[in-house]
């Protein structure tokens, strides 16, 4: 049951740390290297780890968190002296499902940060959700680049591989130019990407020449996918199955079938085959085919809840099903369409950004009094901030250069908004409550 925490690019340490974790009952608990000290240190306050690992390049952040012990990874007395000298211990040879294997830190509406509980048993439901997707076989070889803080890094589809018993490509991180060397290289069967990352690919000057065919399937998710992106790839012979999934899911919980890829462009597929869903109105009742309601789901892939957060874990999970907080609609070939989200939660790049959490911290800049973030389409990210700001009686409009240095000094880069707006007041309900739609109404 205790923590272990693990800051750095990806690796295979830590996967070999993640293992070793279930091996002995720990509870591992990845931090975002993008994330700035301040970030960090609200997580390891919640999750108290007794012992960090970091690479190289965190060697500064991992001085500043408050963790009793800490290994480098890199160092040469570090993790694999660590290894050679230490004396073999058994391991648990039984795994209790509902036990927590590692937590992923994402933030709530309110911005505030919870861990979501990562059981043995969402990752054997993943891992079977994935495989009768794919068709995932022994010998397939899949490439890790996405960051192993986030679910995607972990479990499209590195974790399902190894459990299937094939293999995985770890990379520090994306790399246009190596992404395009490992496909031309005819050695992967099975690749995931978000939207942002097929978009990189398919502007690299090598991609109309690069034989693609060794790639069996083709995965996305993590932001909406462009249809003209669809297109792109779909001239290149390729079919990209669209899916979506959260943290909560474990991750999948829809994808296309690649046979539909074509024909069902825009849909996110049906529910995987261990995941239960439910499309509700406000009150909480199935609507029909068509109409538009939230999305619940059910199965032995959805967490339990978060750490230590019970009113969170309550106020998300009623009677076995999870709300989404999405919004779709079914066809009537029961393909489901993601339409929107009722939250105001944006993906940037197969990133969550809360603007709740944006806006309290664009308030703590000295020109600015309130600020109310929405998320606004982008042809490279999926999505991006637009920031409405009002200013302090008789102070001046900061540049935007300034407002985006103060916010990556307090946030991860990807959460600061790429647009600032400055207003004399929002659009406000009677009670005082900024009216979002119509901010989102104005955006040119």
């Amino acid at each position: 049951g205790d923590r272990v925490a693990v800051l750095c690019r990806n690796r295979i340490a830590f996967f070999e740390i993640l293992f070793a974790c279930a091996k002995r009952g720990v509870i591992m608990t990845p931090l975002s290297w993008r994330a700035p000290i301040a970030e960090l240190a609200g997580l390891v306050a919640d999750s108290a780890p007794r012992l960090l690992f970091f690479g190289a390049e965190e060697e500064e952040t991992a001085a500043a968190l408050d963790i009793p012990a800490r290994i480098a990874l890199d160092a040469a007395d570090g993790y694999e002296a660590r290894i050679a000298a230490a004396k073999p211990l058994r391991g648990r040879d039984r795994w209790p499902a509902d036990d927590c294997w590692y937590l992923i830190y994402t933030s709530g509406t309110t911005g505030a940060p919870k861990g979501v509980i990562q059981t043995y048993r969402m990752a054997m439901a993943n891992y079977v959700n994935i495989r009768q997707a794919i068709d995932l076989r022994s010998d397939d070889v899949t490439l890790n680049f996405l960051p192993l803080f986030h679910t995607a890094g972990i479990n499209l589809h590195t974790l399902p591989v190894f459990i299937a018993g094939g293999r995985s490509l770890i990379v520090p991180q994306f790399d246009a130019d190596a992404m395009i060397e490992l496909l031309a290289s005819d050695r992967l069967d099975i690749f995931f990407g978000v939207p942002a990352v097929y978009q990189q690919l398919a502007l690299h000057p090598r991609f109309d020449n690069v034989d693609l065919s060794r790639v069996r399937n083709w995965g996305c998710g993590g932001a909406p996918l462009p249809d003209v992106l669809v297109e792109t790839y779909r001239k290149r012979g390729v079919r990209v199955c669209n899916g979506m999934g959260m943290t909560e899911t474990g991750p999948t919980a829809f994808l296309v079938d690649a046979e539909r890829a074509w024909d069902k462009i825009g849909s996110v597929g049906k529910p995987q085959i261990l995941t239960a869903v439910r499309i509700v109105d406000a009150d909480g009742v199935d609507v029909p085919d068509g109409d538009t309601g939230e999305v619940l789901f059910a199965g032995p892939n959805i967490t339990p809840g978060y750490w230590n957060k019970p009113q969170e874990t309550a106020a998300a999970i009623h009677e076995g099903w999870l709300k989404s907080g999405d919004l779709a609609r079914r066809d009537a070939d029961g393909y489901y369409f993601i339409v929107g989200r009722s939250k105001d939660m944006y993906i940037s790049g197969g990133s969550n950004v809360y603007p709740a959490e944006v806006e309290n911290v664009l308030a703590e800049h000295p020109d600015i009094l309130e600020a109310a973030v929405i998320g606004v389409p982008d042809e490279r990210w999926g999505e991006t901030g637009e920031a409405y700001l009002m200013l302090r009686p008789g102070h001046v409009a900061p540049p935007d250069a300034e407002i985006q240095q103060f916010l990556r000094a307090r946030l991860a880069p990807y959460k600061a908004p790429k647009r600032y707006v400055f207003v004399d007041d929002f659009p406000r309900t009677a009670a005082g409550k900024v009216q979002k739609h119509r901010l989102r109404n104005a955006t040119p």
